[in-house]
Order: C-alpha cells, then structure tokens, then sequence
C-alpha cells in the first residue's frame, strides 16, 4: 500500500521506490505452519488377507501406500509431520519433521512396520491425543476393529482441537465373504475359535450387520464433524489422495 507518516521505514519496498519513485509498504501474510499428525493401526487384523492371497489387497500394504502418500504431500508442503504406527504392544514414531529431505527415512521407517496384536483404538488415540502438544491435522487409517469401539478416542482428538480425518480400509474378502459351509473361525488377533454355518442366509445376516456397522461409523463421525473415507483394497490408492482429499478440500 501507500506509505503514509509513521509507518516503519523497514517495510519500504525499496525496489519498487527505485523504479517507481514512489514509496509502498509491504504487506506481509504469514503463512499457516501446518501440523499433520497420521496414525496408522498395526493390529493383527490388518495382515489380511493372509500370505498367499492376492498380496496387493492386504490391508496393511495398502494402508501403508496411503500412510507414504500422505506423508510424501506434507512433506512436499514443509508442513510439521508426525507419523505414528501404534498397537496394544507398542508404538513407533516418525517425526515432527519437515522438507522433503526427509522422504527416504520415512520410507524406511513405513517399510519396518509390521502388524501384530491388537489395537484399542479408544485407548491409543487418547494416549496420542495427551502426548500431542500441538494440533492439527489428525488422518487416522484403520480397519475399526477395536474392542472396545472408537468414540472415546475420535472425541478426545477434537476435544485437543484435531481436524480428524478416518480412513477405514476393508479388504474385499471381509465385505464378501468368498466362504461357505461347515466352518471353523479363528480370530488372528485374540485367538478365540467360533463354529459358524455359511449359507444363504447366513450371508445375508452379515451383509445386514456390515452395513450397520459401516452406517454408525460413517453417522457418528458426520455427527462430530469428522472426515470419514471407507476404502476397499482392490480401489487406486491414489485416488483416495488424488481425487477424495482434493474433494474434500483436505488436499491442495
């Protein structure tokens, strides 16, 4: 703008006086120092499918693709990042850091994780939410099974002020079973056996209760103004970044 009388000679635009001889003021706008916090579940349950099925679907592979590409974007933004990949037995941290210059020690910490055990979602997001000293942006990805729900770890993040964003990756053999008969269920992360009949009807059932599980996900998270993304893994990862978080104006 204009210069007027008392303003501070150290914002003069010198360069512009010297061409223009005329005297501005800078105007300067500080930019938003973005903190971006991803929290990746390591439980047991994100090993599916297991070894010798299609690989690529594996809940874990993929959700790691989209815990990289997260990262990559606020890496590329100088934006403050932290990534945390957490289960009921321990938590492995990556970060606060900023730049590219960090993009080949992020991969190699996501390519050390693994999964194992189980994930209390309740429990680990409110631990995370005490230990974060500074909000954000908070993208949690997970497959939600958590024994004892979600709300209370969500609800903590918001009360910290978190922007939360959920991404609830499924693999396809959980969304349509491809079993049938006489069969004996092993939960992988608690162990415990169940006998189950798979027929048609039985099909139904679980599409029945799949889709209420998926419903109160999705309502509980609208209600608290949460970002919630339900992705299956045979879906382009990079469209969940590319083209859903740019619709949701979470990506630039």
């Amino acid at each position: 703008r204009n210069y007027v009388p008392g303003d501070d000679l150290r914002q003069m635009d010198w360069n512009i006086y010297a061409r223009l001889e005329k005297p501005y003021v800078k105007l300067l706008e500080d930019e938003q120092d973005l903190s971006v916090n991803i929290v990746l579940d390591t439980s047991a349950s994100m090993n599916m499918p297991q070894a010798g099925d299609d690989i690529d679907q594996q809940k874990l592979l993929y959700a790691k693709r989209i815990f990289a590409g997260l990262a990559y974007v606020s890496l590329s933004s100088n934006d403050r990042l932290l990534m945390t990949a957490l289960n009921d037995a321990k938590t492995a941290q990556f970060g606060p850091v900023r730049g590219r210059g960090q993009s080949v020690a992020m991969l190699r910490y996501i390519q050390s994780l693994t999964a194992d055990g189980m994930t209390d979602l309740n429990v680990m997001l409110k631990a995370f939410a005490l230990r974060t000293t500074r909000a954000g942006l908070t993208i949690v990805i997970s497959d939600m099974f958590s024994p004892t729900g979600y709300i209370d770890g969500l609800n903590a993040l918001l009360e910290r002020g978190h922007e939360v964003v959920v991404v609830h990756v499924l693999a396809p053999e959980e969304v349509m079973p491809p079993l049938a008969g006489d069969l004996r269920l092993v939960d992988v992360e608690t162990g415990q056996a169940q006998e189950v009949t798979i027929d048609a009807q039985m099909r139904m059932v679980y599409h029945q209760r799949l889709n209420a599980w998926l419903d109160e996900i999705r309502g509980a998270c609208r209600r608290r103004g949460v970002h919630y993304f339900m992705m299956q893994t045979d879906a382009p990862w990079e469209r969940f970044i590319l083209s859903d978080l740019r619709r949701a104006g979470l990506v630039r």
